[in-house]
């Protein structure tokens, strides 16, 4: 078997996840590393041997002979970053959110149509076991034809991982509602089988702009999550500029008449996301998402009251990070840059959720007014509908 020749733009922080695609002598390998911090790149070197090619320049990365490439850089570098990555390999893993803007997922997919490229988006959430089990049982009709959904997202360390560094700055990360909740979004679609055609949301910044402790504009923030971080009016460090909300709600019509909603508040003592799926015959919700004891509830007799489930499916939560799924999605990845064929995650949905994204920051900040979805180019369309 002939190896893939494998680099990674941003191989710190979440390109760690390419970790998961080395492996000497068994198809892949990863060859060369991009990033912008000196420590990390001997880190690489470390990981993947002293022999790999590194560099601050993506430029330089994608001048090497590779087959497929990670981009992991931060949210608004993403959309540079993958169109230089797919006019120089065959096969692109993008992190998510695709791009920070609507138009910049446009250009990105139509440059992936007009190279031919293999176009793999970084939705994880789509492998985890409790997502993955929930859209089995949804599919195999057990709550019914799917009419209703909604997500609450508690996020519990959103002070630490979301306001003392880059994604507090809206030019960098258009809103919180992309950023942290294009996931989310992204899981609801796929459980309803639709996409958001219509959105509006409210929202705003309601507590972490009190807090007056900030570091200084030329220092980095520290992301570095803390039980002890409590009550979250009592951080410190913030990032000196805090502009994207802390608190919001949304609410989406999509394209088959399903309606869902999303809420997300970074200030609660808990951290996990509660999806609640409602159809002709029944309700579905998860408890927990990727720690032990999570379990998927199916009601479907009906009662006066709140009852225990008629159907309980515990999930076996693997080791890993996020569950597992990191290894899961590279692996699908690894085999998609290979062979193609289907993948679970799709560019167009990845398009749709930063769109129903962005869509609701508009709208959250011209008071809740709706917006309409915009349309992808059909030959786009027809691009990624191949097999």
């Amino acid at each position: 078997m002939t190896e893939l020749r494998i680099g990674v733009i941003g191989s710190g922080g979440r390109g760690r996840l390419a970790r998961h695609a080395h492996q000497p002598g068994a198809g892949a390998r990863i060859v060369a590393c991009c990033d912008r911090s000196a420590a990390t790149l001997e880190q690489n070197r470390a990981w993947y041997g002293d022999g790999i090619f590194t560099t601050d320049d993506h430029r330089a990365l994608l001048a090497q002979p590779l087959d497929a490439v990670f981009v992991c850089t931060p949210d608004y570098l993403h959309e540079e970053h993958a169109l230089a990555a797919l006019g120089a390999v065959r096969a692109v893993y993008l992190e998510k959110p695709m791009a920070i803007t609507i138009a910049g997922c446009d250009r990105i997919l139509r440059a992936a149509a007009d190279a031919g490229a293999r176009l793999y988006l970084g939705h994880n959430m789509r492998h985890m076991a409790f997502v993955r089990q929930m859209k089995h049982l949804i599919d195999h009709g057990a709550i019914g034809t799917v009419k209703a959904a909604w997500c609450r997202h508690f996020v519990g360390h959103g002070g630490d991982y979301y306001f003392k560094d880059w994604h507090a700055d809206r030019r960098l990360t258009t809103g919180l509602l992309l950023q942290k909740a294009v996931h989310d979004i992204d899981v609801l679609h796929w459980l309803c089988g639709g996409y958001t055609r219509r959105v509006n949301a409210l929202g705003g910044l309601t507590l972490y702009d009190q807090i007056a402790d900030r570091h200084a504009p030329d220092e980095r923030g520290d992301p570095a999550a803390s039980l002890a971080h409590w009550p979250p009016l009592s951080q410190r460090g913030m990032n000196p500029r805090i502009d994207v909300e802390d608190l919001s709600m949304m609410q989406m019509q999509l394209d088959h008449g399903v309606f869902a909603s999303y809420q997300q508040c970074h200030y609660t003592p808990d951290y996990w996301r509660n999806y609640t799926i409602i159809g002709t015959e029944g309700r579905m919700e998860n408890i927990g998402n990727v720690a032990a004891g999570t379990v998927i509830k199916v009601w479907t007799t009906r009662r006066q009251e709140f009852g225990d489930a008629d159907h309980s499916y515990p999930i076996e939560v693997d080791s890993g990070a996020h569950g597992g799924a990191d290894a899961r999605i590279v692996a699908e990845f690894l085999r998609f840059a290979r062979d193609g064929g289907a993948v679970s995650t799709s560019p167009i949905a990845a398009r749709h959720a930063v769109a129903a994204g962005c869509l609701a920051t508009e709208s959250l900040r011209d008071g809740g007014t709706p917006r309409e979805v915009p349309p992808i180019d059909p030959a786009v369309l027809a691009y990624f509908a191949q097999p």
